[in-house]
């Protein structure tokens, strides 16, 4: 379906034209008719597919219309993170480039001049809002947010925000709003805990499920098995060969992300680091110093690894293994963004992270490539992922332990102007 079939209004078009986006991407097609009826809605879609323009169409065309109080706040919009916040805004800026709408992004971790632009921006009534949980909650208890005129309220990665521990400040600042809105849920995930959540604050929703959370087959995953000391050579082995560009390393770790970006910087790669300890404005300069490919290595934890748009990564990395089996696809979903291009998924498992990885396999119903390790870096453990292993002090050969586990404007518009065949979902993500 292409975006002139639906009822946008001219002006909405025209922003999408001016950024080569005519054809839409499933979820897209699945949800912009429904919330455009002014439906509450529960989503499922992962990061990488188009959601956030998802839900930012519908509010900008309906806002187009006419449809809002230019002295009031019209839309919320809650995000984990700073960095999605910010990144949301700035898609806002571009659908909305031909029409008079106001946004502006409210995040914690900011200096005294950050923070009364932003409640400046509240009190003018800016015409949409994106939030973390907490700023906004903040604001609303200083009564700095008047939020009674909001028509408009979106979750994005509900997930992760009750993963946070949002879910309080989510319900207050929900008590805020008119319960005349409109309420949109998208989450990366469906667990029961979600589903739960959404019947406390949507009415009526409609669902959408349509992204199983599988990396998509434009990328290629392999690993290495070796023991944790061994990492570090292999690494370092690897981009001698081959020096890294538009890579993201991943650690769960804020000491570890430190330790291989120092790692890194000797080995004289333009490498930065991304993790909660960096200041806001240090983390937006690294942001757009590597989108600007002025830095070909970025060492992160996993505050990058949900919903930041970043275009053209060719490889990610994964220094140690992730928490959960969803985390890995969320990590690894960096590169070959919207399906279009191919990019290299590269784990290193060490003993002890060798069920973790069992089960990411048994998730993804498949068996990863294992890369053989260069001899000259000495013997590595075999990889069982069904025992569980432990290492003696002296970092010696694996044991088994408990044993086994069980296993309709008709398209003229686009044909005027010679519309292209495909489009580019990976920036309305």
């Amino acid at each position: 379906m292409y975006f002139d079939e639906l009822d946008l209004e001219d002006e909405v078009l025209d922003g999408l034209e001016a950024m080569n986006f005519y054809e839409t991407t499933p979820v897209q097609e699945a949800t912009i008719p429904l919330l455009l009826e002014g439906r509450d809605m529960i989503a499922c879609a992962q990061t990488g597919t188009g959601k956030t323009a998802a839900y930012l169409l519908p509010i900008i065309n309906r806002l187009s219309r006419g449809e809002g109080d230019e002295e009031m706040v019209n839309a919320v919009i809650m995000a984990p993170t700073r960095e999605l916040a910010i990144q949301i805004e700035q898609q806002v800026e571009g659908f909305s480039y031909f029409l008079p709408i106001s946004s502006v992004a409210i995040y914690g971790g900011t200096d005294g001049i950050t923070w009364e632009q932003q409640r400046r921006g509240l009190a003018k009534g800016a015409d949409i809002i994106i939030a973390t949980p907490g700023r906004l909650l903040s604001l609303i208890n200083l009564q700095h947010a008047d939020l009674s005129g909001v028509s408009y309220f979106v979750l994005d990665e509900a997930d992760r925000m009750l993963d946070m521990g949002f879910q309080e400040d989510i319900l207050q600042i929900n008590n805020a709003i008119p319960k005349r809105s409109q309420r949109v849920m998208f989450s990366a995930t469906m667990p029961p805990k979600i589903k739960k959540f959404a019947r406390t604050i949507l009415s009526n929703p409609a669902e959408v499920e349509l992204a199983i959370s599988r990396p998509p087959e434009t990328i290629i995953q392999s690993a290495y098995v070796c023991y944790e000391a061994q990492k570090m050579r292999i690494l370092t082995h690897l981009f001698e060969e081959t020096p890294p560009t538009r890579t993201i390393i991943f650690s769960s770790s804020k000491m570890k992300v430190k330790e291989l970006a120092a790692a890194m910087h000797r080995l004289s790669i333009r490498v930065e680091q991304m993790h909660s300890d960096l200041t806001q404005e240090k983390r937006e300069e690294v942001m757009r110093q590597f989108k600007a490919g002025n830095i070909d290595l970025l060492v992160a934890t996993d505050v990058v690894a949900r919903g930041i748009d970043i275009d053209n990564i060719r490889m990610v990395i994964n220094y140690d293994i992730p928490h959960d089996p969803e985390d890995y696809v969320h990590r690894i979903g960096r590169t070959a963004r919207g399906g279009n291009d191919e990019g290299l998924a590269i784990t290193f498992i060490s003993e002890k992270e060798q069920p973790g990885f069992g089960r990411i396999e048994e998730f993804l119903g498949k068996v990863i490539y294992k890369i053989p390790v260069d001899p000259s870096f000495g013997p590595t453990p075999e990889y069982h992922p069904e025992l569980r292993v432990r290492t003696d002090r002296r970092g010696g050969k694996p044991s088994p332990g408990s044993g086994k586990r069980t296993s309709s404007r008709g398209g003229s518009r686009g044909q005027r102007r010679g519309k292209p065949q495909q489009n580019k979902p990976s920036s309305t993500h």
